[in-house]
């Protein structure tokens, strides 16, 4: 891949944007390469827990590359661009998409639809000198892309959400942790660090509960009510033991 960079350690996936001259802004050439890089980890049971990281590059990423792919996508006709629209769109459905739970682990700043790669993230991991806008307002377009209108509200609420959405002011890292958005704010050398840590509990746990809880996840954001909720938890729950007792019974801890 020219843009990202990917390996493996036992169960974990670390994918690294890298596109570190042009602060890893999304090019065609990247869109392309995420596309396929999602599809291939739909089915992919050899890996667990996936790692997002920013590289070298001196902020986790600027969004679209307004030099390049920006104005190709604006000087397309309506249907074109609509699709161009249609299929950096749907990098973020792809992240919740794979099995894997994401840990991303953000430093610098995340722009655009790299805010909206941290937001698709499951658990976000953020450095220090992190800073997240959702800048699609600050160009001239709607604050309410690429799933920000979607993520942000059942992130930190929708009174904070419209705030930033509305504005594109930055969120700090401060911010991020005090409203919950960040899972933990730790000093830059800690950042991968910490995010592997993470990833490694969440490897350990049995592969199959994972994929479940994220899917459960999924669902119950948008469930009709409680009892929606209940109803998914049971039948996960209840092929889990099956799946258990298929193997030889459950190790309960007093």
């Amino acid at each position: 891949m020219e843009t990202l960079a990917y390996r493996t350690e036992g169960r974990i996936g670390f994918l690294t944007l890298q596109r570190p001259e042009q602060y890893n802004a999304v090019d065609r050439t990247m869109m392309a390469e995420l596309e396929s890089f999602w599809r291939e980890r739909q089915w992919d049971d050899s890996v667990g827990v996936l790692v997002l990281d920013g590289g070298t590059a001196k902020g986790f990423c600027a969004g679209l590359d307004m030099r390049t792919f920006g104005p190709e996508i604006f000087a397309l006709d309506t249907a074109a661009m609509y699709d161009g629209q249609r299929r950096l769109a749907r990098l973020l459905l792809a992240m919740r998409r794979v099995p894997q739970p994401i840990v991303c682990a953000v430093h610098g700043a995340a722009a655009g639809l790299g805010f909206s790669f941290a937001m698709a993230s499951d658990v976000r991991v953020v450095a220090e000198d992190a800073r997240f806008s959702a800048a699609y307002i600050n160009i001239g377009l709607g604050g309410a892309d690429m799933a920000s209108s979607y993520f942000l509200p059942r992130q930190i609420g929708a009174g904070r959400a419209y705030e930033f959405l509305l504005t594109g002011n930055w969120m700090s890292a401060a911010d991020a942790g005090a409203l919950g958005f960040a899972s933990r704010v730790v000093p830059r050398d800690r950042l991968l660090p910490t995010a592997l840590e993470l990833a490694q509990t969440i490897a350990a746990k049995n592969p199959l509960g994972v994929r479940m809880t994220k899917e459960a996840l999924n669902v119950s954001l948008d469930a009709g009510g409680l009892e929606a909720c209940l109803e998914l938890e049971d039948r996960n729950q209840t092929l889990l033991m099956l799946a258990k007792k298929a193997e030889g019974g459950m190790a309960f801890r007093q």
